[in-house]
């Protein structure tokens, strides 16, 4: 793996894989790409192309296996947010009980503003600013594996002369305002459990060694 354009093929012929090293072994943007390529100055490497990729609006990246950050396809994305959401809109979650108060004071601000927000300003908005309540983090890592939010983008601050640097800052927005919330939910007719066992068997099929232990921790 060497740009943005292998790793965006990759992930369509998959349909979605994993930042990071995970249980599953090859399983993971880290195992197939160089290891030159990693956080080396004036290379770009997976965290420049998980940007371009984020941007390019056809494959979601966000915290998306076991809490930690990967990638899915358009294509396979319904599958995970029925499965996910197990049934369940955010409101219904959180009248249920099954979602915290932080994570609704994202997505009310979420739901007024389409574009999105950067994770500073949505932190500031969300009330959880230096004397705010706690638990940002916490629920931004809950909101983006159950699939409500996604990052849609990287921004970037820029010096005095234009020029960008630092770290990307990831623009957070409900998922079904980047990718269409008949699309997002277009799965909802099926079981979650059915679609758990898509997923499942997908994975299986491309790792045949891997076990069903293994696999439910990835995609859980």
């Amino acid at each position: 793996m060497k740009n943005a354009r292998e790793l965006a093929d990759l992930v369509r012929e998959i349909g979605f894989l994993p930042l990071f090293r995970c249980e599953i072994d090859g399983f993971s943007l880290q195992e197939c790409t160089p290891a030159g390529y990693w956080f080396v100055k004036d290379v770009e490497g997976p965290w420049e192309w998980r940007e371009e990729v984020a941007a390019g609006g056809e494959i979601a990246y966000a915290k998306l296996f076991n809490k930690k950050a990967g990638f899915i396809s358009k294509e396979w994305y319904p599958d995970f947010a029925n499965y996910r959401r197990d049934g369940y809109d955010f409101d219904a979650r959180y009248d249920d009980g099954l979602a915290s108060m932080p994570s609704k004071q994202i997505m009310d601000v979420l739901m007024e503003h389409n574009e999105g927000l950067l994770s500073n300003e949505l932190k500031q908005l969300a009330g959880f600013g230096k004397n705010g309540v706690k638990g940002f983090d916490t629920a931004m890592t809950h909101l983006q594996m159950q699939t409500y939010i996604t990052a849609s983008r990287f921004e970037y601050k820029q010096d005095k002369e234009g020029r960008p640097y630092g770290w990307g800052v990831g623009r957070y927005a409900m998922s079904e305002d980047v990718y269409g919330a008949e699309w997002v939910t277009s799965r909802y007719a099926d079981k979650p459990a059915e679609s758990k066992a898509r997923i499942a068997e997908h994975v299986a099929k491309l790792f045949p060694d891997a076990g069903m232990k293994e696999i439910e921790k990835v995609i859980k």
